[in-house]
Formats: structure tokens, sequence, C-alpha cells
């Protein structure tokens, strides 16, 4: 008999009032089961992903409304949380009413567990699980109730907003709408090299993805070719001794020199020369080669400034109709030449043909992880070609960056150890670093 519950126990589970708390009780759980999920699916969804949505004609009307709300996701977020917090305040105060008038003074102990487990797992864990499965069309499903739910609290969203900035301003913390909104670029960058890391983006779909993003961010002066390395031809040559310099070629446009290698006077592509000595050579009448003037085929020399986007350079190449460019720097002095091979290169990796001289094997580490590399290589195709991270902000080449840091033309032997690499130098000619060990420390 003494385990019997209370007179006023039974009176209470006999009163109708009783179950209809109860049933309250649950149908506030399931509203905030609702919220929280429509807060994980409308959070994880992506714009790119909901308007691919709406293209294909999938859950069309439902992602056109998500991407709505998204577009203030502060007003978005805080009318969710407001309901949220709404109805898990109501249904713990019910409760505790309820198990209070069921058990006495113990049901607000046994009110506050139950509360917390009923809402942890079906008001939190349960439906933010089942969103973050498939958050785009989650989102799309319950756009709708949720932006009448928002329109709904939007007044005292606004108060709360008000509040919330004007309490911040005290603390010297301003917010700007946006300020903190990830760029579509960044974006994108950000999910390849998760991607990559996680085995689902092959390293060549990354680095050409990755490669034609980054080109308005880059200069021409990063990947030109110096000028220290440039074919020319001389306008004061013999016509027998431009002919063989062009047959030797692997180039099919050589720049055109008069007096000092700086004086570049016209660029002369491999057909028009061709072309002209076919006009000089054939026919009973031909004058032959002493009346051939490299200066009669060679045409205007296109020239670009050192900080040129390779975004604007590619477009200026096929508005231009042309391939090659000379690079001056902001005293008109020739600094290299690009093609519109190399910024093609940058996308989709070296590029060769017959007439290439054979390229380097693959980088591949020593046994002790080091590697062997020319000086002249460049810090992006290092980082590339064996997915490092040396930094490229001072330097364009792995010998530059190594003589930047030493502030000093070292000599060989000399060890270097900055940035996370050690790096040694194997192999200096004159005044340049020809061979460079670079090994990753740690």
């Amino acid at each position: 008999m003494d385990n019997l519950p209370p007179p006023e126990a039974l009176s209470a589970l006999a009163d109708p009032a009783t179950w209809i708390t109860a049933a309250v009780i649950l149908f506030l759980l399931l509203c905030s089961g609702f919220f929280s999920g429509s807060e994980t699916a409308l959070t994880a969804s992506t714009r790119g992903k909901l308007r691919s949505m709406v293209d294909r004609g999938e859950q069309a009307a439902g992602a056109d409304r998500a991407l709505a709300l998204k577009e203030d996701n502060e007003r978005l977020i805080g009318g969710i949380l407001l309901g949220n917090n709404l109805v898990n305040i109501l249904a713990t105060s019910l409760a505790t009413a309820l198990l209070t008038t069921l058990l006495g003074e113990g049901g607000v102990a046994i009110a506050t567990l139950v509360m917390t487990a009923l809402v942890l797992i079906f008001a939190e864990v349960l439906p933010k699980t089942y969103a973050i499965n498939d958050p785009e069309r989650t989102a799309a499903r319950i756009a709708r109730p949720v932006g009448l739910v928002v329109s709904v609290m939007a007044p005292v969203v606004s108060v709360v907003r008000l509040l919330v900035r004007g309490v911040l301003r005290l603390f010297g913390v301003r917010i700007d709408a946006g300020a903190n909104m990830v760029s579509v670029h960044e974006e994108i960058m950000g999910a390849l090299s998760l991607g990559h890391s996680e085995g689902t983006v092959e390293k060549e779909q990354r680095d050409r993805l990755l490669g034609a993003l980054d080109l308005h961010e880059r200069t021409v002066e990063e990947i030109m070719l110096h000028r220290s390395g440039i074919e020319m031809i001389d306008a004061d040559a013999d016509p027998e001794e431009i002919l063989s310099q062009a047959l030797q070629s692997p180039h099919t446009r050589l720049p055109v020199y008069k007096g000092e290698q700086e004086n570049i006077i016209g660029l002369v592509h491999a057909k028009d020369l061709l072309r002209a000595i076919d006009r000089l050579t054939r026919g009973a009448e031909a004058p032959g080669l002493k009346g051939f003037k490299i200066t009669d085929v060679a045409v205007k020399p296109y020239f670009i400034p050192e900080t040129t986007t390779l975004d604007d350079q590619l477009r200026q190449f096929l508005k231009r109709h042309t391939h090659f460019a000379l690079v001056v720097d902001e005293y008109g002095a020739l600094r290299g030449l690009i093609t519109l091979e190399d910024i093609l290169e940058e996308i989709v990796g070296e590029i060769t043909d017959e007439f290439d001289t054979p390229e380097a094997a693959m980088l591949a580490p020593g046994p002790d992880g080091t590697y062997l590399i020319d000086g002249a290589m460049t810090i992006r195709d290092f980082n590339r070609a064996t997915d490092l991270t040396l930094p490229d902000d001072e330097a364009n080449t792995v010998a530059g960056l190594v003589i930047h840091e030493a502030q000093s033309i070292p000599v060989v032997g000399q060890v270097f150890s900055f940035h996370g690499f050690r790096f040694e130098v194997a192999e200096r000619d004159k005044n340049r670093l020809t061979r460079l060990k670079v090994r990753k420390l740690g």
C-alpha cells in the first residue's frame, strides 16, 4: 500500500488537463526539433547547390525560397533561434509544472532530467543529424514554414539585433553586413583543397581548377620567361645567319633587336620568314638572300607592364588575336616575355610538342626527403609538383627566396633554414644559384 501514488497524483492523472498538457509538451518538442533541423539545413546548405536545384527544376520552388532566406542570414538565424528558445522554455516550464503536480517537490529535479534527455535526443541530435545528411533538400522542404516563422518573428528579431549591436558597439565591436561573407572563389578553393586532402579530388584536377581560379590574383611577372633566357635575332646579322638561327630555334616567334638587346624593334614569325625567303629564292629572276631584310617581315612588338594580371592578359591575347608579349617594368626596361601557352600551362600543366626540349624528370625526393631542383624553378611549380607550401610573396623562384631570406648571395655548401624548410646551395654560376637542395623540416 505504501507504493501507491498519493491521492493528489491519482486525481491529477484522471484530470483531462494533465493529458492535454502532456500533449502540448510533445507538440512543443516536435516544434523544437523542427527549428533545430531547419537551422542546420539552412546554414549547412550552399548557395551553389541550391541554385543548381533551381536550374534543374528539382524542388525548385523550395530551393528558391531557401535562397531568398539565406540572403539575410542574421534575420534568418535570429528568427529560428527565437522560435526554438520559446518552445524549449515553454515545454520545460509545462513539464516542471506537470511533474510537480504529480510527484510533489521532487518533480522539479525529475523534470530537469527528463526534459534535458528529451530535448537533447529528439529536439537537437536527431533532427540535426537528419538535416546535415542532405541539407539542400531539407532546406527546400522546410523553406516555406520557416519563412512564415521568420516573417512573424521579424519585428522582435529587429529589436534584438539593435540591442546586440548596441552592446557590442560599447566594447568597440562593429558588425557590418556581409563583412565575413566568404567569397565564391575562396569557397571553391577551400572545397577543392579539402576534397584533395580527403582523397575525393585528384591532385591534377585540383591543380587545374585552382590554376584557373587564381589567374586574377597572379601577374605576368610571376610566370614570364626572364630576359636572360630569351632567344633574339640581331637585325644587323647576315641573312644566312638569321635563317640558320630561325631554323634551329624551337620557337615559332622570335624578337628582333637592333644595336642592343634592350632595343626590340619587332617580332618575326617563322611562317612570315619562310614566305619571304621563298619569294627571294624561287624563280629565275629571284634576287636571292642578299635582298632579304629582317625588318620587312618583322611585325610591331607588343609590350605589356609586368603588373598585368594573368586573367587580364589572357583576355588581351584573345582580343588582339596574338600569342606573344614582351614584358617591361615601370621604366620601360625589358624584363621578359610571356605567351598564351605560358598562361594555359598554369591551368593544364606543362604543354610540350615535338620541338620542345625534353623536360626534366618528375621531381622525386631522395631517401631523406631532399629535393634537388633548379634554382630558377618557380615556387609555384615547386609547390604544385611536391604538394608543399613554400611562400611566394617575396620571390618568384626558389633561388630568389633563398637570396631574399639570406640577404646575400650564398656560396656553395651554405645551408639555411626558414619557413619550415632546409635549403642547401648545391651549385652556383657567378651570381646565380643554379642548383638547390630543399627538404621539409619536422
